[in-house]
């Protein structure tokens, strides 16, 4: 019969190390990342619930925490310029396992430094400058740990060890994401803020051991006698703006272009359907503490799908079908999803909409999206890349609040959410026909990687 996760994954002995080295770290920052966000989505939207503060008064009008989450939405989008600027300016100094080491110990500190500020009391007014910066901590963790790890990984493989080895990593981070989800269902509200921010400030620190330790086993590689070969940019004396540095190199390549569509139009869907998914919740939720027990019962779902799919899919989908074929499994799922909330606007039909995009997205989707990169060169995997996913991503998720305030403003009641649908399913199409060109792309440059 043979070895059946042999068969899944395919991974050769020599990589074994660096596939469990980096499926732990990437096990890591998604566990990290999944204790964080329902903290952080619990706390701004249990703030303006309306058994809370009922609301939040901007700019003369009043709005409820699904609206307000939107407008932190298009906050984070400076925020993540200001990432990609820090972040690009390190990428010309460290590489690898130094820049995860350098974030990993800044958000240990903030974790820490955010102890006594996290308010104990969601009743109590006056608090809303920690619930956006804290909202908004947690949306540039995942934007610079996410993004530095696989830059970290597409830097430490070629395409075949990605059909292989991307399966096996991915696996980590949705074991991660599951596994947080059940401590979180399990321990829940018999662990403080305050616990959870320690455990994750000692969890950044094992993150920067992996990553130290992975680092090595690629330093030794690269110690080899074909050493002398290595691309004269990693050595190269860094020059030019910071800022402006991955957009050059974004707009001179119809390949990173490509990327881009399918990073922009994936945002704005998923921003979309997040947002019709939180006003479901609210809608039909009693209070604060209602919302946040469906919201874990939901990601707990979600996360498990994602580790099924991850285990027995991924892989296989990316070798079978190749990069382009696994890429389309993600808007399928998405549009049948988006179709049944159009009709039938309910608690489970909007629930499901979460599952059916991070299910695939934490899984077969993220592998696929980051294999693409592997063609690249250093500047595109570092720099490109942090132009791509920490800007560009935000202004297309700025997009999608633009257009979900525009409609929600039109249709002021709760069944109005639903014709973001229509939405959602026109910018499908675009999606999928980029989807095909990248995939034929990708093809083509590790067709001339191999001769």
């Amino acid at each position: 019969m043979g070895n059946p996760l042999k068969r899944i994954f395919a991974i050769r002995r020599d990589e074994l190390p660096t596939a469990l080295l980096m499926a732990s770290y990437f096990f890591l920052v998604i566990t990290s990342f999944w204790v964080l966000k329902p903290i952080k989505k619990s706390l701004f939207i249990g703030y303006y619930h309306p058994a809370a503060q009922d609301g939040l008064t901007l700019a003369g009008r009043h709005i409820g925490g699904p609206t307000a989450e939107l407008y932190a939405k298009l906050l984070n989008m400076l925020v993540a310029a200001i990432a990609m600027v820090v972040f690009t300016w390190l990428a010309r100094r460290f590489v690898r396992q130094q820049l995860t080491t350098i974030f990993a110990a800044f958000f240990a500190a903030c974790y820490l430094a955010y102890i006594p500020l996290l308010p104990t009391d969601l009743s109590v007014p006056g608090q809303h400058l920690v619930i956006w910066s804290f909202y908004l901590f947690g949306d540039l963790f995942s934007t610079v740990m996410v993004v530095t790890f696989f830059a970290f990984l597409n830097d430490s493989v070629d395409s075949d060890g990605a059909k292989r080895l991307y399966g096996v990593v991915g696996f980590g981070g949705v074991v991660g994401g599951s596994f947080a989800s059940i401590v979180r269902a399990t321990v829940g509200s018999d662990m403080s803020n305050t616990g959870w921010l320690v455990t994750l400030a000692v969890v950044a620190g094992v993150i920067a051991a992996l990553a130290q330790a992975a680092g090595r086993i690629g330093d030794r590689a690269r110690a080899a006698p074909t050493a002398e070969a290595e691309p004269a940019e990693d050595t190269a004396k860094p020059t030019g703006n910071p800022a402006i540095e991955g957009a050059r190199l974004v707009f001179s390549s119809r390949y990173l272009l490509a990327i881009v569509g399918i990073v922009g139009m994936y945002e704005i869907v998923s921003t979309i359907m997040d947002f019709q998914f939180t006003a479901t919740l609210v809608h039909y939720t009693a209070d604060g503490d209602a919302f946040g027990r469906h919201l874990d019962i939901v990601y707990a779902f979600t996360l498990n799908a994602a580790m099924v799919i991850q285990l027995f899919l991924t892989s296989a989908i990316m070798r079978r079908f190749n990069i382009g074929g696994a890429l389309l499994v993600l808007p399928a799922a998405a549009l049948a999803a988006s179709l049944a909330f159009l009709a039938a606007p309910i608690l489970w039909i909007g629930s499901a909409l979460n599952p059916a995009d991070n299910a695939f997205s934490y899984s077969i989707n993220q592998s696929a999206r980051e294999a693409l990169y592997v063609p690249t060169s250093r500047d595109e995997k570092y720099k490109a890349k942090a132009f791509i996913d920490m800007l560009l991503q935000r202004i297309a998720k700025g997009v999608a609040v633009a257009i979900s305030i525009g409609v929600t403003t039109v249709f002021t009641d709760f069944g109005g959410v639903r014709w973001l649908s229509l939405v959602t399913a026109a910018i499908l199409v675009g999606w999928i026909a980029t989807v095909r060109y990248a995939g034929r792309r990708f093809e083509e440059l590790t067709r001339d990687e191999t001769t």
